[in-house]
């Protein structure tokens, strides 16, 4: 199977497939493959004849088949992309029109957040017909090095902290995460190494209290600064949810109690054991001698019981900034 890469790179190469399948859990990936083979598949003065876009539940296998078997007018394809293709009633229906097909039709389904039966032979048709690409979610891990690589794409670079501070705070929705980061693209000149300050500019997260900030100031036992970044996190729960931090926070211990059970403590190892930059290994090495497993294991509980308090359950009355209060005395006491 191809990866993202791949496909787009042979897209610009106008290297194009007869068939795509774009499905997956991930639409952030599928949208631009699709976008990009409509944006460059063909000329914009051909596009008014010669590609035609439906939608999954305004047509059915029939009317696919009819627009894909048409030729191209005084053009050298015929561009064909069905979105919302998991709307289509009876898709696998079109297997046989699969061998019927023009070598002047480009065809393309966006098939988001379902997937085919691979055992099937649609399934297996398309895969040896065309391009079966299935979009994955990143992990959270994997986020902080997806950022810097979309920046790099686009001639900049990021310092560790504000990549970190980015990844805490947009979570793990690729087309939200590009959104923002565009708003930075826009404001900064190309070959600007990005860092907390300009993300505080430009995107709102405070360089001070954020995410990052309160698990070093929890990893060095730092209790009156902590308090002040959940206050500030309590005054603004519309930007600093309980149930966000709460997540982020168990990874955190998750990760420094990771650490505890690694035996190859060098820098590398730990680095990919934890699925964090190298430079950070040295602030999880701190904290672990600060937070020992017992209290890893302790805080984790403890993040657990607030996940469902943050959700309406056994919280009573209580206010979101007092059940902030209430968490960090318990995770740092």
């Amino acid at each position: 199977m191809k990866t993202y890469e791949q496909i787009l790179s042979e897209i610009h190469k106008k290297q194009f497939a007869p068939v795509y399948f774009l499905t997956g859990d991930e639409p952030y990936f599928i949208d631009m493959i699709a976008d990009t083979i409509e944006n460059e598949a063909l000329d914009e003065a051909d596009r008014a004849f010669n590609q035609i876009v439906v939608y999954g539940r305004d047509v059915d296998v029939e009317t696919i088949a009819n627009h894909a078997r048409s030729f191209p007018m005084m053009g050298e394809r015929m561009v064909v992309i069905v979105k919302e293709a998991q709307d289509v009633k009876n898709l696998e229906n079109f297997e046989p029109y699969l061998d019927t097909l023009p070598e002047t039709t480009l065809l393309v389904f966006v098939y988001k957040y379902k997937k085919l039966d691979k055992r099937k032979t649609f399934a297996k048709k398309l895969d040896k017909k065309g391009v079966y690409f299935e979009s994955k979610k990143l992990y959270d891990n994997n986020i902080p090095g997806w950022i810097q690589g979309y920046l790099k794409d686009k001639g900049y670079s990021i310092q560790p902290k504000a990549t970190q501070m980015l990844a805490d705070y947009l979570g793990t929705d690729l087309n939200k995460i590009a959104n923002e980061l565009q708003k930075l693209i826009i404001s900064l000149p190309k070959n600007k190494s990005i860092d907390d300050a300009d993300v505080e500019r430009n995107i709102g997260i405070s360089k001070d209290f954020n995410v990052f900030e309160l698990q070093n100031a929890i990893g060095s036992r730092d209790v009156l600064k902590a308090n002040r970044i959940v206050n500030y996190f309590g005054d603004n729960t519309k930007e600093n949810p309980l149930l966000v931090t709460a997540i982020n926070l168990y990874s955190y211990y998750t990760k420094i109690m990771k650490l505890h059970c690694t035996q190859d403590k060098s820098q590398g190892n730990l680095a990919s054991v934890l699925g964090v930059s190298p430079f950070f290994v040295k602030d999880y090495l701190a904290a672990a001698r600060n937070i020992p497993p017992q209290m890893c294991i302790r805080n984790i509980s403890i993040l657990r019981e607030f996940d469902m308090k943050s959700k309406g359950y056994d919280s009573g009355d209580t206010s979101e900034k007092d059940l902030y209060r209430e968490m960090i005395f318990k995770l740092m006491h």
